[in-house]
């Protein structure tokens, strides 16, 4: 299929820039629009790591098995590196022959004309655009947007670079928006981060408070024990019983804690490997069955799986804790146009309604609150001997 061009082409290229506020997702999408806006056969993005070189580089018209031929990234030599302290653009009829080229690696295709393009904002250089291989029309003549759009070939310039000064225009006023949309998806991330913090701290709270009062306690039955050794050892026995309690609940606060710290893993592993991690756990540390099958659900947004995540760690906390299940039964499936989590237990069950008219919420708020949302719903069923059913549906997948 041939590349949009024109205004189609640019309102294409600024869209697909907004659709995302992964960092990770905006830069591809970046070079990606970049290579089909101007008609290139190779595109690359590399944002600095501050000292000279590249924290990361992107490619678009180069298979992975090129790529990992290719080897490292590139280093603090070169035209592409000499680009990130400088915000100035670069038009070249060949590469080669500039006197910051350092070479290729023995992999890497062969390229000559060439147009580099910062991406900045407030004189900070966010990152570089890197455009080769300009494609050409039929006449054997490079075709600039402009042409394309009449449909006439353009003439190579004078300085005989493929890439025109109209090319060089358009992929400015990319930049420029990639700036916009680069800054955005990191301020998101940013915020994310904070919340993930702030959510740290408030468990590590939590975590102090519960346990340092289960350690007091222990520590006073402990010696109230001993003391009753030699005049009442039946009483002692008792004390000795209710240690062991303690140690037990104060094991299942530290459990349920760390448990809360996990979600990191979502962003490396994805939900379903990150569940089946934490199944896995559960099930070695506690009496209860507990398993997990799943259906690889499509991509999700990152705010969804972690939704899923949390609503799966509450319902299962609450079953295992409260409910003296013999089996515990995690599902993740598609169901038409949304993504579906079941947990199910054969514990002795609750009345919702009983439930709610005490006070007493079992995490069912928070949970459909987390629900809600991401535009999700809950539903609970359960009944007094008759196990709970906990299923969350979210959009997508």
């Amino acid at each position: 299929m041939a590349p949009r061009t024109g205004l189609a082409a640019v309102s294409a290229a600024l869209l697909a820039m907004n659709r995302t506020l992964e960092v990770r997702d905006v830069l591809q999408t970046i070079v990606s629009s970049a290579r089909d806006l101007l008609g290139a056969r190779y595109a690359a993005l590399g944002i600095p790591d501050g000292n000279g070189g590249f924290a990361q580089f992107l490619v678009d018209g180069v298979s992975d098995r090129q790529w990992k031929a290719i080897g490292p990234l590139p280093r603090q030599h070169g035209i592409l590196a000499a680009m990130l302290t400088s915000a100035t653009p670069v038009r070249l009829a060949d590469v080669r022959l500039d006197p910051r080229f350092g070479g290729w690696p023995s992999a890497h295709p062969e390229m000559s004309d060439f147009l580099g393009m910062p991406i900045t904002d407030d004189g900070e250089v966010l990152g570089a655009l890197f455009l080769a291989g300009k494609q050409r029309g039929p006449a054997g003549r490079q075709r600039g947007p402009a042409a394309q759009r009449i449909g006439h070939p353009t003439p190579a310039p004078a300085d005989g670079c493929a890439f025109t000064t109209e090319d060089e225009d358009l992929l400015r006023l990319l930049a420029e928006h990639a700036a916009i949309a680069l800054t955005n998806a990191r301020l998101y991330e940013r915020s994310r981060e904070l919340t993930i913090a702030d959510e740290r701290a408030r468990i590590a709270h939590e975590l102090h408070d519960a346990v340092s009062q289960k350690l007091f306690s222990l520590r006073l039955t402990a010696q109230a024990a001993t003391a009753l050794l030699d005049r009442d050892p039946a009483r002692a026995r008792r004390e000795l019983g209710q240690i062991a309690e303690l140690a037990a609940e104060a094991a299942e606060e530290l459990r349920a804690a760390v448990i809360e710290l996990r979600p990191a893993a979502l962003d490396e592993d994805g939900l379903l490997a990150t569940l089946r991690a934490q199944v896995n756990v559960l099930d070695r540390a506690h009496p209860a069955r507990v398993t997990l099958s799943c259906q690889e659900p499509r991509a999700l947004p990152a705010a969804h799986e972690e939704a899923l995540l949390r609503v799966a760690q509450e319902a299962l906390h609450n079953a295992l804790r409260h409910a003296a299940p013999a089996l515990v039964e995690v599902s993740v499936r598609r169901r038409g146009g949304a993504t579906v989590l079941r947990v199910a237990d054969d514990g002795t069950g609750f009345d919702p309604e009983a439930v709610r008219a005490r006070g007493r919420h079992l995490g069912l708020v928070s949970m459909r609150d987390r629900a809600a949302a991401v535009g999700g719903t809950l539903a609970v069923r359960s009944a007094p001997g008759a196990g709970c059913v906990i299923e969350m549906e979210v959009p997508g997948g």
